[in-house]
């Protein structure tokens, strides 16, 4: 039995805050290649994860905030962005389930973000077709200024 308390929600946190990323995952699942992925996954604000989809038809994903605040961004095939949701522990909406093969990010608006994910797995890295080329990379120099922009759309 694995427990989500107080205690493990601070302590990925505090991993969040000092990784260069901004953000940490803690994996329930044995194995990268377990088919059902459980994690937590937190985040500071400034971090960029960069658009992208999930082209396997299984690859849904569901993710159920436990702390904080995020913004979720929907972009069409172009980087036009299609819709936007505001994600609040405790509020009104506190979760999102994302359809496969829907170009998708997020915004972390609060520090000590942590929400519950689920997907199917195998874990395997983006590859260049889920990845939006519209977007910069993550160690690319305007990824920055793109993610203000993302962030910008939630504090209008």
């Amino acid at each position: 039995m694995k427990l989500i308390t107080d205690e493990l929600l601070d302590r990925v946190s505090g991993e969040a805050k000092a990784s260069p990323r901004r953000r940490k995952n803690f994996n329930f699942h044995p194995t990268d290649d377990s088919r059902c992925n459980r994690l937590l996954n937190a985040l500071e604000p400034g971090t960029y994860i960069r658009p992208h989809r999930h082209l396997d038809p299984e690859k849904d994903e569901l993710m159920v905030l436990l702390r904080g605040r995020m913004g979720m961004i929907f972009f069409d095939g172009t980087g036009n962005v299609t819709e936007t949701a505001l994600l609040n522990a405790g509020g009104p909406a506190s979760g999102i389930d994302i359809p496969a093969g829907q170009y998708h990010s997020l915004v972390c608006l609060e520090t000590g973000t942590v929400f519950l994910e689920a997907k199917a797995g195998p874990y395997r890295p983006f590859t260049s077709e889920e990845s939006a080329p519209w977007a910069p990379a993550e160690p690319d120099a305007t990824a920055a200024t793109y993610l203000s922009g993302l962030e910008r759309l939630f504090t209008s």
